[in-house]
């Protein structure tokens, strides 16, 4: 099991649209049908994202790698394609010159390349990290009770339905 953290390139506030978010995870949750990603705890904030997550056979890294790139493309599309997006074109200019500078990129780079992955190997670590991913939007000030934040697992961990499929720290 690890912590994860994988954020927008200079940490520009991507996720603040609906379409934006739901596809971050339509592809978290085929990654859990078809690559057998585990996700134990997550927050989508406006520019990062926080995950305690594993897998059931394949290498973890390859299916961050594989989520992080389908992402970048589809939300690529999704702010190209979007007439009413006030930000368009600075959000394409910034992930473009990003891109441009990174060699392991094609030109455009949504997100930093790190992920950070942090070995989860006791439970008062596991514990700690849980009640990181969950308080992220109450320190930033978005909500007062973590389970108000409807992009994370916390709602799941007090007792509502949260958007993906979970399997919780007991």
């Amino acid at each position: 099991m690890y912590f994860v953290s994988f954020a927008t390139v200079h940490w520009r506030d991507v996720f603040t649209r609906n379409e934006y978010r739901d596809e971050v995870l339509a592809s978290i949750r085929h990654c859990q049908e078809k690559k057998g990603l585990l996700v134990y705890a997550w927050c989508l904030m406006p520019s990062h994202m926080h995950m305690i997550i594993g897998s059931q056979g394949n290498p973890l890294d390859g299916i961050m790698r594989d989520m992080k790139s389908f992402t970048s493309r589809r939300l690529r599309q999704l702010i190209t394609d979007n007439v009413q997006e006030s930000r368009q074109e600075w959000m394409l200019r910034i992930m473009q010159q990003s891109g441009l500078r990174n060699s392991n990129n094609n030109g455009w780079q949504l997100w930093q390349q790190d992920s950070h992955p942090v070995e989860l190997r006791d439970w008062p670590m596991t514990m700690q990290k849980l009640d990181y991913v969950h308080q992220n939007p109450v320190v930033a000030g978005f909500v007062d009770d973590a389970a108000a934040w409807l992009y994370s697992s916390a709602r799941d961990y007090s007792g509502i339905k949260g958007l993906l499929d979970i399997e919780l720290l007991e």
